[in-house]
């Protein structure tokens, strides 16, 4: 898959590099859940049907980060994460709008006649909540409209999961009140996170559970604070563990920013500044404060058995 970064207006070489027919799926795709894969699915097959490259358009940062509207508190999928799940999905192309104030303020029809048409795009796939556009003001419609004649417009319907419409915004209240096992059925996968093994206080290693201090390399959702069960991808290995998202309150008062701990069954190599990409699976428990440290010892010793359960794990 080719990633192409443009900006409004496109420059005259990328549309003579780029210019070809083609089917898009447009949209924000943060998240890239059941319901987006619904979108980007269909773009892909009418691609194949029309013989044609299959692509995606969407805009990074977001619009709401950069806006400012709203409670935005970071992404889904980051800029890599999307590249790399949409590469598995037959797109071929990925067109990455770069999202600023001068491109809120532009209107639907110069979005169309200086963005798109200029691309020769034959199909334009959007989902059924698509807007564009200043303020929004453009629909799935209005596209069709723009595209006189020379681009199509299919709209794919709402993606619903046990009657409940898969979304991103159902899937950050699900993630933030430690719903994970319905934040991963709407994603269609379980949701990750990814980061450097840093230096933290390495006080793990003094109570029998080592951890690797993971530091997240992009802005991510932060999940509930608590306890998971993990699955760990390391290089060429899948590695296995138990992650406390959280403040460590039997240590500390105070702290706010939540910290990355993983502690991993079986393992024992020097990863320090290695980049892990961590599968969250399951949610345990809610973070709380012990007692004593044997207390919290025999806790997390109780944690990594009921993860290794969890995640079919057997030394």
């Amino acid at each position: 898959m080719r990633t192409v970064t443009i900006s409004y207006p496109m420059l005259p070489e990328t549309v003579a590099q780029y210019a070809q027919p083609q089917v898009v799926a447009l949209g924000q795709f943060d998240g890239l859940h059941l319901g987006h894969a619904s979108v980007i699915t269909s773009a892909v097959a009418l691609a194949r049907e029309a013989g044609v490259p299959a692509a995606v358009m969407t805009f990074y940062p977001h619009p709401k980060d950069v806006m400012g509207k709203g409670d935005y508190e970071g992404y889904l999928t980051p800029a890599k994460d999307k590249q790399e799940l949409l590469a598995g999905m037959g797109v071929e192309l990925l067109y990455i709008i770069a999202f600023n104030e001068e491109l809120s303020r532009v209107s639907p029809a110069d979005f169309v006649s200086v963005m798109l048409l200029p691309l020769q795009i034959v199909t334009a796939v959007v989902g059924f909540d698509f807007r564009f556009g200043h303020k929004g003001e453009g629909d799935a419609d209005t596209l069709s409209e723009l595209g006189q004649g020379a681009m199509k417009v299919e709209t794919v319907a709402p993606f619903l999961l046990d009657g409940e419409k898969v979304s991103s915004s159902g899937i950050r209240k699900s993630l933030l009140s430690g719903e994970l096992d319905k934040a991963n059925a709407w994603f269609g996968r379980c949701y990750h996170l990814r980061g450097i093994v840093g230096h933290g206080e390495k006080r793990g290693r003094t109570i029998g559970f080592p951890t690797a201090n993971l530091q997240l390399e992009d802005r991510y959702v932060i999940p509930a604070t608590g306890v998971y069960a993990v699955k760990v991808f390391y290089r060429d290995e899948v590695l296995y563990g138990v992650m406390n998202v959280g403040v460590k309150p039997t240590f500390h008062e105070g702290v706010t920013k939540p910290s990355f701990e993983i502690h991993l069954f079986d393992f024992a190599s020097d990863i320090y500044g290695q980049e892990l990409k961590v599968d969250l699976v399951s949610y345990i428990r809610a973070e709380r404060k012990f007692e004593s440290i044997d207390a919290l010892i025999a806790q997390i010793g109780a944690d990594a058995e009921t993860a290794k359960g969890l995640l079919g794990y057997h030394s």
